[in-house]
């Protein structure tokens, strides 16, 4: 009988999820749902406020989810033929819960507090603690750090879990359990609360132990005991099995009771598998909402501003290294929502093409540098090498006579330099970088931007062909849990997908592009160093 796994990516504002085939990773079958809440960076549900920087999700979402797009995928083939299902999910999204796993968001006692609600990856409310974090780490020598940049990011667990310790008391002390998203989902399909080695790995500080006690002692005499107290559960490794799917799930969601259930995983390194990468040397970045930059290497060295560098972070037998930018596609749809006139509107409409697509016909039509423009990608703050979510964006050499399409094309740009930095923080440190591949919905629709990378990073860019690339590794990844394959990497062999396209640097462009990657690093190194201009603009805009 043929066998079939699912995998189920929890991303920022939708979820997908497709059924393939175990043998060979061709798509039976997909689905996605967008959430009903989205995004709530302004209100909770019931109208309260929230401050800025703050990024919420509400959990009854991703139930939602499943209720939805399982049904649609279980009914394609024989259920019993189904032996596998994955989940990814962004990271470090996490959230309280009860013993029973019941989010405290759900119950009337908390209903209106914003920190009993899921915190997303991008929610920067603990800059301070995380501030404080790096500090203190570096003030104890705690070696542990350099494993992680060198600085925490308050985009990790412990900043938002130590915010909630601090400016929620009571949910801190309500809360059985701190969970990662992933970890969560996987706990409501097989009944079991596991810990995923990976997402502690990169989000929590694990280096298969936690950091030392008298750390969070240091922080407060309460959060002595914070890993015991709220972060309990077995650590396991991707593509090991959490458990079986449980009679409720089964009756719930469709599935055969017992089926596999594979260790969550970080959508963006589920889609390395996705990617048919096996071994190091290769660098995905997949390019989205936001970027993440992940490479395997076979050498262990500290590397500034990472987001970590974790032992079978993605398989076993290589250290897994992550940076990542924390807005791409973002920024674009930041221009196409804020920098369009109605003229641009009716255009696109006339050629029936989207704003975006039409905004990128129209930077198309310039040359490297022809807009005069430079920008820096940080319009939600700096995930790597700076770490800092107080830093902001700008944009250098705006007219009178500027267009929306040149905005657009400088935008673009700038994130291929922001890439750039990152690879080159990788080669300095010794991670060797021999070919540069791409996956995301960015990579996969637009070729100007795939283009401009592979100018400014001066080497060929190769674009996977998953066009569901963490649903795809979670799908893997639940072949290798069920027992499929003898190991990760041989699922990964037999399941990846090939590459779509091949973009190589145009000669011309590239020494355009390096002479203003240049201009950028300097901007990058001032504004990000020397001047914090930024942060007391941000001081301003905050101040009540």
């Amino acid at each position: 009988m043929a066998a079939y796994t699912i995998g189920v990516d929890f991303g920022s504002l939708s979820a997908r999820a497709v059924l393939v085939d175990a043998s060979n990773g061709r798509e039976i079958a997909a689905a996605q749902m967008e959430y009903p809440h989205g995004i709530m960076d302004r209100c909770l549900p019931d109208g309260m406020p929230l401050p800025q920087g703050w990024a919420l999700q509400h959990p009854q979402d991703y139930l939602d989810v499943l209720d939805d797009i399982l049904p649609r995928l279980t009914c394609q083939v024989p259920i019993e033929a189904i032996i596998g299902v994955g989940v990814d999910f962004t990271s470090s999204t996490v959230m309280p819960v009860c013993a029973d796993g019941t989010p405290l968001c759900l119950t009337d006692k908390y209903s209106g507090n914003p920190h009993a609600y899921v915190k997303m990856w991008k929610h920067h409310g603990g800059q301070g603690q995380a501030n404080r974090m790096t500090e203190l780490a570096e003030n104890q020598q705690a070696p542990w750090l350099k494993t992680f940049g060198g600085k925490v990011n308050a985009e990790w667990l412990f900043p938002k879990l130590l915010e909630t310790f601090e400016c929620a008391p009571e949910v801190y002390q309500e809360m059985a359990h701190f969970v990662e998203l992933a970890d969560w989902v996987t706990w409501m399909l097989c009944g079991r609360l596991t810990r995923s080695a990976s997402c502690l790995g990169y989000k929590a500080f694990y280096t298969g132990k936690f950091p030392e006690k008298a750390f969070f002692a240091a922080l407060h005499p309460d959060f002595e005991n914070v890993c015991e107290e709220k972060l309990s559960g077995e650590i396991i490794p991707l593509g090991s099995r959490a458990g079986g799917v449980s009679l409720q799930a089964a009756e719930r969601w469709g599935l055969m009771p017992g089926t596999a259930v594979a260790a969550g995983s970080i959508d963006a390194h589920a889609c390395v598998p996705a990617a048919g990468i096996d071994g190091p040397g290769k660098l995905l970045a997949i390019i989205g909402t936001s970027a993440c930059h992940i490479v395997m290497s076979e050498c262990a060295v500290p590397v500034s501003g990472m987001s970590g560098a974790v032992e079978g972070g993605v398989l076993p037998g290589f250290t897994a290294y992550e940076a990542g930018q924390t807005a791409v596609g973002d920024l674009f749809h930041w221009c196409e929502k804020t920098c369009v006139s109605a003229d641009i509107e009716a255009a696109a409409r006339r050629e029936g093409l989207s704003l975006q697509a039409y905004l990128t016909k129209q930077a198309a039509l310039l040359r490297p540098g022809q807009s005069g423009l430079l920008a820096l990608d940080w319009f939600n703050g700096n995930r790597s090498i700076l770490a800092d979510s107080d830093l902001s964006g700008m944009m250098l050499g705006m007219t009178l006579q500027t267009t929306p399409a040149e905005i657009y094309r400088a935008l673009m740009e700038s994130t291929a330099y922001g890439a750039r930095v990152i690879l080159d923080a990788y080669r300095d440190s010794g991670v060797a970088i021999g070919a540069f591949y791409a996956g995301g919905g960015v990579a996969q629709k637009n070729s100007l931007a795939m283009q401009i990378y592979a100018d400014v990073l001066q080497m060929p860019v190769h674009v996977t062909d998953a066009a569901q690339g963490p649903a795809l590794g979670s799908a893997i990844f639940a072949a290798a849990a069920a027992g499929a394959y003898a190991s990760p990497a041989e699922a990964v062999r037999a399941m990846g997908a090939p590459v779509q396209k091949v973009y190589t640097p145009i000669p011309e462009n590239v020494t355009v592009y390096d002479a203003l990657y240049r201009e950028y690093k300097a901007l990058h190194d001032y504004f990000g160093g020397e001047n914090a201009v930024m942060k007391r603009l941000k001081a301003f805009r905050e101040t009540k």
